[in-house]
């Protein structure tokens, strides 16, 4: 059974997912505008209900950690037992998340080992976690893993075995650009970029093949060397590179999940907090 503080870890992860769902504009992913296409809109009402599918797995990935105490081999077969029926959960109501549902479960378990953890040494924790092998995993291999095989990508187990990089780079863009004057929306913005921009998503490489993820990591690069979406030139950028990728149809999901990985650890200190104020 989970406790309290564990559904305050899942509760806070689902609000980082939403508050990812929330940004616009987000190139080549569906976002709360009107972009004259029904599809899209459904699309982005139905991430938005499916994503609170994920607060039951989560917080019982929290209360596994919890119980465990230690980032074991066994711990890493719980989640991810846990992992595959949230899944099913989620499919029921409406489908999506699956690689925020990687990410947001390593991190929200990490979290739960050590409450008053702050975002690198959760991310490290995770790392521990994720060095495991899931021994129940299904045998067949999935789109990401076969793909991660195809071009050598690292893929989200790849990502999450180096302790997430890619947070951690655009952890360090969110705080740059609140510094700078952005706006929260612009700094998670250029957060989002920063991952676009290196990251092997092994989305796009299904999709759009090695050019064309090259394509999309050259796109976000120029919008962060024009300025960032703070700026008038990058701004122009951002909304070019919006309707280039929405009209190839090539959608970067991996970097989405990553992001909100990374706004789940942007909220750890409120977590902290909290934590030491149940401990009086």
């Amino acid at each position: 059974m989970s406790s309290r503080e564990d559904e305050a870890l899942a509760q806070a992860a689902v609000t980082a997912l939403t508050g990812q769902l929330a940004l616009a504009p987000k190139p080549g992913l569906p976002d709360p505008r009107d972009l004259g296409a029904r599809v899209s809109r459904m699309d982005h009402g139905m991430l938005r209900w499916s994503a609170k599918a994920l607060a039951p797995g989560l917080a019982a990935m929290a209360a596994a950690a919890r119980r465990t105490g230690e980032p074991t081999p066994g711990l890493r077969t719980e989640l991810g037992a846990i992992g595959r029926c949230t899944e099913h959960s989620v499919h029921l109501a409406g489908g999506g998340h699956r690689g925020a549902l990687w990410a947001l479960g390593l991190l929200v378990a990490a979290a739960a080992l050590d409450p008053r953890a702050g975002a690198r040494d959760v991310a490290a924790t995770a790392k521990r976690i994720a060095a495991h092998t899931d021994r129940r995993a299904p045998r067949r291999p999935s789109r990401g893993s076969s793909v991660s095989a195809k071009y050598g990508a690292a893929g989200a187990r790849g990502e999450a075995r180096a302790g997430f990089p890619h947070v951690r780079r655009a952890l360090d863009t969110l705080t740059g650009a609140r510094a700078s004057g952005a706006t929260e929306a612009q700094a998670r913005l250029d957060a989002l970029l920063t991952v676009m921009s290196t990251l092997q998503d092994t989305e796009l490489l299904y999709t759009a093949g090695p050019m064309g993820l090259r394509h999309v990591q050259a796109g976000a690069r120029t919008v962060l060397e024009s300025g960032g979406s703070a700026t008038e030139a990058g701004a122009d950028a951002l909304a070019s590179l919006d309707v280039d990728l929405h009209t190839r149809a090539w959608s970067p999901r991996g970097s989405a999940g990553l992001l909100a990985g990374t706004l789940f650890l942007d909220s750890l200190p409120v977590q902290v907090r909290a934590a030491q104020a149940d401990a009086l």
